[in-house]
């Protein structure tokens, strides 16, 4: 497995087609310069030996060494062998609603954007606490398994969307009784439930479920996402909007935030209903239950020994740029011995 030390330094490969434009534009300009001294036929002869393909060549190996020479500079890292530590934290699954309601932009940039910002924010203020995130609408589905690799979670949170899911609802039910399977560590007493939603349509009484999982040791809080007043639900294709959604009647379908049951089902679940609304509001409040919160130790397994890679892609840096050094722009005799195109 590879460690990026120092991905900043990846911002310097933008000098790669600027200078390869610059190179195209020198040889534009060269060659407009020697039409006007002479014709392409003279001026063959004032430089028989002169290639045409090695400048272009000569520019690739250079630019070639000049990316390893970037690479370098960010020093990369592999892992040589995985090792079991133990580590302390809690277990975190968040159910993030993804019913096409959560796409209304009564919050900005929409409902759904504004989950998944809080989402990101609680994860990069996680220390060694596990993992797990979940998708519903009119069914629950697994998104990612509870870990402790938080870039793998925050990667896969990005790909939430309502197209994941088959059928629109909200089945919070499902999203429940999943979460009673995410926490796979007896030995865990602090575990956190977070659900992510507008609340509409939440009609099913989930009482067992939720009794359920309190008794498993499930503390579950809800965050709402959404205003009172609302807003209606954009139809999009590929980020163009179309129409608004409708219902039977031809009338704009307006979402609003549902309250009440997320507060009811905070309160079944030992834990405390959030208006998300405010991002660092809320991340700063679960940042503050889970640092009080009681840790568990676990095993996990991880690369460890990572070794510097840097001088490999040094080395090959400077092997492209010698042979660009000692290449010339004259023509490779041997190969016009060869003869490959039959001139006579």
């Amino acid at each position: 497995m590879y460690q990026i030390e120092e991905p900043s330094y990846f911002i310097y490969l933008i000098a790669i087609p600027v200078i390869f434009a610059v190179f195209l534009l020198v040889s534009f300009w060269k060659g407009r310069k020697q039409k006007q001294f002479a014709s392409s036929h003279l001026m063959k002869k004032l430089s028989p030996e002169r290639s045409s393909f090695k400048p272009y060549l000569k520019i690739i190996l250079f630019l070639i060494g000049l990316i390893f020479l970037i690479v370098s500079l960010t020093n990369p890292k592999m892992g040589t062998k995985l090792e079991t530590v133990r580590r302390q934290g809690v277990d975190v699954v968040f159910a993030l609603d993804v019913s096409k309601s959560m796409l209304a932009e009564d919050i900005a940039p929409n409902r759904l954007e504004k989950a998944k910002q809080i989402i990101s924010k609680i994860i990069d203020k996680l220390g060694s606490d596990r993992i797990g995130i979940i998708i519903y609408a009119g069914n629950a589905y697994p998104l990612l398994p509870i870990t402790t690799d938080h870039g793998a979670a925050k990667m896969f949170l990005q790909s939430a969307s309502p197209d994941l899911v088959s059928s629109q609802g909200t089945a919070i039910n499902d999203a429940l009784e999943m979460a009673n399977t995410f926490y796979n560590n007896d030995e865990q007493t602090n575990r956190f439930l977070f659900i992510i939603s507008d609340g509409e349509d939440h009609q099913e009484d989930a009482s067992s479920f939720i009794e359920k999982n309190t008794k498993d040791g499930i503390n579950t809080y809800t965050i709402g996402i959404g205003t009172e007043k609302g807003g209606p639900i954009p139809i999009k294709k590929n980020g163009v909007l179309q129409a608004y959604k409708k219902d039977n009647k031809g009338e704009t379908v307006i979402t609003r935030l549902n309250e009440s049951i997320l507060k009811e089902i905070a309160d079944k679940g030992n834990g405390k209903y959030l208006l998300g609304n405010k991002t660092q509001e809320t991340v700063d409040y679960v940042e503050e239950l889970l640092v009080k919160a009681e840790k568990s130790e676990f095993e996990t397994t991880q690369f460890s020994d990572y070794k510097d890679q840097f001088q490999w892609f040094v080395g090959f840096a400077l092997l492209f740029l010698v042979i660009d050094a000692f290449m010339f722009d004259k023509k490779t005799r041997w190969i016009q011995k060869l003869n490959l195109f039959n001139k006579k």
